[in-house]
């Protein structure tokens, strides 16, 4: 053998000894080979043909969401596409092979459950994938290394990221959408979705905001305002009326400001939506700060004194104290929000306002607290939602001088006992009211249906009126809901068209695909188009597939042969 010293080496076909057969030995030895095909196992029915490599889009996943309607409707769009692309969907956590979850980072103790939600996971070898505000704001977390991430604007991308987790890649995708070097609402409207919900369809008529709230972790998530045009808008919902839903709810994070981006606003959309919306079908406005609504306060009313938009508006105060106000730099005062809410009430009776407020932000006195006891003393919210202050990393609140937690604690205790001492809903009892079913109570014991207000009536659990507007004589009422009893006789409403989709099915697919689905194909993957359906991967096919690439081989082996 050659050193390793030696200058030249030669080629290795050149390297030999005489033992080697000729190559006309070579040759006779081949013509001899007969080749030998292994014996196949046989598979019993039902059972699982065992692969050497993971396939996506035959997982299961599971899909948890936290948070807003706007979160809940990105984790629809999610589902929708997993499944139109093959993954089966369950609500079993046990039984998935993924999952994916959709944060929420408003609150810390949400953020908590979605920490200890990936722990677990990794725990039972669940593959993980994340989405939400909180990887989108901060994806350079500890508890988030090595996991894939969907960006709140790449939700139409969730296929190609799962399918990347499943093989054990990790991707994260946090980019913005731009159209010619603007920012774009996100996602397209009219992908594919499995609403949670089939009777309800939630659009975001845009994605963040114009503030810049000292408390707000959602900002760093969803960035500057960025509004869809309203004829996408106008479309979605007209597609959704075809699909049997009889309920939309607009949302964002202030639906209020809509349209400031593009050169529109909130009532031009709204004037557009309410043509679409068939008899016995309603729209719900979503959250919006004072500023944006003061502005359109006349035109606002008119809307939601239209037979078809519930009566309801909510419109967080956050603190009745101007000081507070200017710290949180909310960019009103609370003289701002009396005026919207004197407003309504004067021109649209009967209205519901709701209103959310903080407890022992930093620098909250004793004196600014009383100030938002008092305003809740007079307008006695029937829907107030109370929270505790949290400081969340990263927002100039965290860095002021913090309420004691005691305190914060005590204020809290004392707001949720002034909302608990009053009962909004004692003097309808003996109304006669027409109420819209959409839900199952949480109980399954009752339907939950709203009247023209959004307030809630539970009504009984009779098939027939899922997703009808009835009529109803109210009889009881709670804290937070009334008890109606169906009129006899009384005419029942069917707002849709169509039949609505069943639980779990997929919306917004073509017919093309559909037909697809029914003739076994998988769609391409395509990042910027609509990712189709999907043919199941059973035993039978696996086997033929394993057949054919045995078959493959032989060819390819002989040919091998024939030329060498």
């Amino acid at each position: 053998m050659p050193s390793a010293c030696d200058p030249f080496i030669d080629d290795i076909e050149d390297i030999g000894s005489s033992h080697d057969p000729t190559s006309n030995q070579r040759q006779f030895a081949r013509q001899s080979v007969v080749p030998r095909v292994r014996k196949r196992k046989e598979h019993l029915p039902g059972e699982e043909l065992q692969a050497d490599s993971v396939i996506p889009g035959t997982q299961k996943v599971w899909v948890r969401t936290w948070g807003c309607s706007h979160n809940n409707s990105d984790g629809e769009y999610m589902a929708g596409q997993l499944a139109a692309s093959g993954y089966k969907m369950t609500d079993n956590p046990t039984d998935a092979d993924v999952w994916l979850l959709n944060s929420c980072t408003v609150k810390n103790p949400a953020e908590d459950h979605f920490r200890n939600s990936i722990k677990k996971a990794q725990e039972q070898n669940k593959k993980v994938v994340v989405a939400g505000c909180v990887p989108q704001a901060q994806p350079r977390m500890d508890y988030l290394k090595g996991l894939s991430i969907i960006g709140v604007q790449q939700i139409d991308r969730v296929v190609e990221v799962v399918d990347e987790a499943v093989k054990g890649h990790s991707v994260r995708l946090l980019g913005q959408k731009k159209d010619n070097g603007k920012r774009m609402g996100g996602a397209r409207l009219d992908l594919p979705k499995i609403r949670k919900n089939p009777l309800i369809e939630i659009i975001s008529i845009n994605t963040g905001c114009l503030n810049a709230c000292t408390y707000c972790k959602t900002k760093h998530a969803r960035g500057d305002l960025a509004s869809y045009p309203i004829e996408e808008l106008v479309e979605r919902a007209r597609q959704s009326f075809q699909e049997g839903v009889c309920e939309i709810w607009l949302t964002s994070e202030d639906t209020g400001a809509y349209g400031r981006d593009i050169g529109t606003d909130l009532p031009s959309l709204l004037w557009e939506l309410v043509k679409e919306i068939p008899e016995g079908c309603m729209l719900r406005l979503g959250m919006t700060n004072p500023p944006y609504i003061l502005e359109h306060l006349d035109e606002m009313a008119k809307i939601l004194n239209h037979p078809r938009v519930y009566a309801f508006l909510h419109v967080p105060v956050q603190s009745a104290s101007d000081s507070v106000l200017m710290d949180m730099k909310r960019e009103y005062c609370c003289d701002d929000f009396r005026r919207v809410v004197d407003f309504l009430k004067s021109r649209v009776p009967g209205i519901t306002i709701a209103t959310d407020i903080i407890c022992g932000f930093p620098g909250e006195t004793d004196e600014d607290f009383q100030e938002t006891v008092e305003l809740v003393k007079k307008y006695r919210f029937p829907s107030l939602f109370i929270n505790q202050f949290y400081p969340r990393p990263g927002t100039p609140a965290a860095k002021m001088e913090q309420v004691p937690a005691q305190v914060k604690k005590q204020r809290t205790k004392e707001l949720s006992a002034l909302f608990h001492s009053y009962n909004p809903y004692d003097h309808k009892v003996g109304e006669r009211q027409h109420v819209l079913v959409t839900e199952e109570s949480f109980d399954a014991q009752y339907y939950v249906a709203h009247n023209k207000f959004y307030e809630q009536v539970l009504v009984p659990k009779i098939p027939e009126f899922k997703g009808k507007m009835i009529e109803v004589d109210i009889y009881e009422s709670g804290k937070h809901f009334m008890r109606g009893r169906p009129v006899v006789d009384a005419r029942v409403v069917t707002p849709s068209i169509t039949q609505p989709l069943q639980k779990g099915e997929v919306s917004g697919l073509s017919q093309e695909l559909k037909d697809s689905c029914q003739n076994g194909f998988h769609a391409p993957l395509d990042s910027t188009a609509l990712i189709g359906c999907s043919w199941s991967l059973d035993s039978e096919r696996l086997k033929l597939l394993s057949v054919g690439c045995a078959l493959l081989a032989v060819v390819v082996f002989f040919v091998f042969e024939k030329l060498y």
